[in-house]
C-alpha cells in the first residue's frame, strides 16, 4: 500500500498574516500547485484523503478530493506540532488502504528525518518543498521505501 504525504502547497507569508495561521490560504501560486497535485494523482489507487484542518491543507487537496468524489477527513494529528511519528501511526490505523496525507513542514521534516534514521531515505534526498509530496510504501505495517514527487 502507498501513503502519499503531501507538504501543503504556497501559503501566504505567516508575518504578514493578521488573522488566526489555521485560516492562513494558499496563494495564487498554492493554488495553481493544488490543481497540478490532484492532475498528478488523478489515476493513483486512492482510498482516502486525510488533511490537517488548516485552510492551507485542506486547500491543498481539494482539487484532488472533487476529481476523485472522495471526501477529505480533517485530522488533527496532522496540525503542526503533530509530530513525524502520527503519519506511521495513520498509515497503521488505516492499513490496507492507499492514502493522501496532506500536512506542514514541520510534521514531514520530522517524518523525513525518521525515514533517514530508518536507512529508508538517503540524507542527501530528503527535501520537503511547498506542494511536494512523498510516496511512502509500506509492508507489514513497516515503511520499507520512498520516492520523492517533486512540487509541481
Amino acid at each position: 500500500m502507498a501513503a502519499y504525504v503531501v507538504r501543503h502547497a504556497k501559503a501566504g507569508d505567516r508575518e504578514e498574516w493578521e488573522g488566526d495561521d489555521r485560516l492562513r490560504p494558499l496563494t495564487k501560486s498554492g493554488r495553481q500547485q493544488a490543481e497540478a497535485l490532484a492532475e498528478r494523482l488523478k489515476d493513483e489507487p486512492i482510498d482516502r484523503l486525510l488533511s490537517s484542518p488548516y485552510v492551507r491543507c485542506l486547500q491543498t487537496i481539494e482539487p484532488l478530493a472533487a476529481r476523485r468524489k472522495l471526501p477529505i477527513e480533517p485530522r488533527k494529528d496532522l496540525e503542526e506540532g503533530a509530530g513525524g511519528e502520527s503519519v506511521i501511526r495513520l498509515m497503521q490505523s488505516f492499513k490496507g488502504q492507499n492514502l493522501v496525507l496532506c500536512t506542514h513542514g514541520d510534521v514531514s521534516e520530522e517524518l523525513l528525518e525518521r525515514l533517514v534514521e530508518q536507512g529508508v531515505v538517503a540524507r542527501t534526498a530528503a527535501r520537503n518543498e511547498k506542494g511536494g509530496t512523498w510516496v511512502l510504501y509500506d509492508e507489514n505495517g513497516r515503511v520499507t521505501s520512498a520516492k520523492y514527487l517533486p512540487a509541481p
